[in-house]
């Protein structure tokens, strides 16, 4: 099959590489009026298909090489109008977020100040957690406080640098990325800030969340929260970390939790004890172990996960209480977790009680969605309800007669919600407070909310700070 006029053709596909998309709708088979892989004839400029249903068809190029030229031709117009049009809309994004940016407030106008985070290919669940922990203000603040690194390939020349143990490479730090971002938001200065360079390191360090397919965020909190407390270890300038952390974060040395090492700010403000108690159920042996942790892991009791929604009436509602009373409550252990007790020699059943010996400044809780089947992880999509203040933790403690009345009342201070039916799949948003106002953070876009609509999410990670350790950061 031939065009009529023998004549040279290029293709208009926008995977061709002759036009790419965005190509005009006209350009499509004049005979079956298909646009899918169309062709044009540089001798008469007849556009056809290709296909089997058609009779003309078209070879490559001329020895000229005009296929090329009228490609690279195509291509220029095709890139001017796409810039155009993106310098366009980006026109329009500032004037229109300039005037979002102005909120009426009690009958005043007022600025907001909030930043978003570009989304730079499925990243929604990084910036939920990076949105979360800038609305924690203590440890935002000790970040941001640090003085800037400038790293260099070689020769530091005297310049300050953090060393990290990632991989032994020290051209990139977690830590200086992560300070940049945390500056960046709530400037004011832009709607969005694209964190590509912390995203960057993230990819150097932390192997398991290279490429650009979903990611969980409670996964990736941990494994950022992790690499920033072993990073913050090394020295600074010969100065040991753990004086720029007195002095930066008021933090005495008891408040703080040591997990993997020496104390740092994610072990002052997230670390908490837990005591793990193991009775053995033939003999009465009682083991305890102290268990460090930086966040709790909680499951939906069974007989709440079809409760999907806070208005539905079909059984009793879910409460974040009944997620923290399994979690704590006496349980025997099967048979694929039996006790090796050292007294009886041999493992045997025993039974398991949780309780907290030292709560942390912020109380993490991540409620545990996502299940194994046998072949498949499935979401649990149940509404679990949570208060926005005053959440006590003293029933939870070992020892609750020594802590005072104000001690173990925390408030929530953000919140990070999955959208969406798998973890490999869906979107990640989060809600915070910031300066007596709530914020839906959804990648770029920031919008004020009330706590009407922060009450109804259904949480995946809840960020609990303590009241005392509140109102004395107020005061620094």
């Amino acid at each position: 099959m031939e065009c009529p006029h023998l004549g040279a053709s290029v293709c208009l596909a926008p995977d061709s590489g002759g036009v790419p998309q965005g190509s005009p709708s006209s350009w499509c088979c004049s005979v079956c009026r298909s646009n899918k892989s169309p062709w044009i004839c540089l001798t008469c400029s007849s556009v056809h298909c290709g296909s089997y249903r058609c009779d003309d068809f078209v070879v490559n190029d001329t020895k000229l090489g005009l296929v090329q030229k009228v490609r690279e031709h195509l291509q220029n117009l095709e890139n001017s109008a796409f810039t155009a049009d993106r310098h366009r809309k980006r026109k329009l994004l500032e004037n229109s977020s300039l005037n979002s940016k102005l909120l009426k407030i009690n009958g005043s106008t007022a600025a907001l100040c909030a930043t978003g985070l570009r989304n730079l290919g499925n990243t929604c669940f990084m910036n939920a957690i990076l949105q979360s922990l800038s609305n924690i203000q203590q440890f935002c603040c000790y970040f941001k406080e640090l003085p800037a690194v400038e790293l260099r390939n070689g020769k530091t020349a005297g310049r300050r640098t953090y060393h990290t143990r990632s991989q032994g490479d020290n051209s990139v730090s977690l830590v200086e990325e992560f300070r940049k971002t945390l500056c960046a938001l709530w400037q004011g200065s832009q709607t969005a800030f694209s964190p590509e360079s912390l995203f960057y390191v993230v990819w150097k360090i932390m192997p398991n969340f290279r490429g650009y397919q979903q990611q969980d965020a409670h996964e990736f909190m941990r494994y950022l929260l992790d690499h920033l407390h072993l990073e913050l270890q090394g020295d600074f300038n010969g100065v040991s970390r753990s004086v720029i952390l007195q002095e930066n974060s008021g933090l005495s040395t008891g408040s703080r939790c040591c997990i993997n090492g020496a104390s740092t700010v994610v072990t002052a403000i997230f670390g908490g004890i837990l005591q793990n108690e193991v009775n053995c159920l033939i003999c009465g042996t009682e083991s305890r172990k102290f268990d460090p942790f930086l966040d709790l892991s909680l499951d939906i009791p069974s007989q709440f996960r079809n409760k999907r929604s806070k208005n539905q009436e079909n059984g009793p509602m879910c409460t974040l209480r009944d997620c923290l009373r399994s979690f704590t409550d006496l349980e025997e252990l099967d048979e694929t977790e039996l006790y090796m007790c050292h007294k009886c020699k041999k493992k045997q059943k025993s039974t398991k009680k949780f309780w907290i010996q030292k709560l942390p400044k912020v109380l993490c809780l991540h409620l545990k969605r996502f299940h194994w089947t046998a072949f498949l992880r499935h979401k649990v999509d149940t509404y679990v309800e949570f208060p926005l203040r005053g959440l006590d933790m003293k029933c939870y403690l070992l020892e609750p007669e020594n802590s005072g009345p104000e001690s173990c009342l925390y408030d929530l201070a953000a919140v990070v919600v999955h959208h969406g039916s798998g973890v490999g799949s869906g979107h990640y948003t989060a809600y915070a407070t910031h300066e007596g106002r709530w914020f839906h953070f959804n990648d770029s876009t920031v919008t004020l909310t009330d706590e009407e609509t922060v009450v109804k999410a259904k949480a995946y990670i809840l960020f609990y700070v303590d009241r005392q350790a509140k109102s004395g950061s107020d005061k620094l």
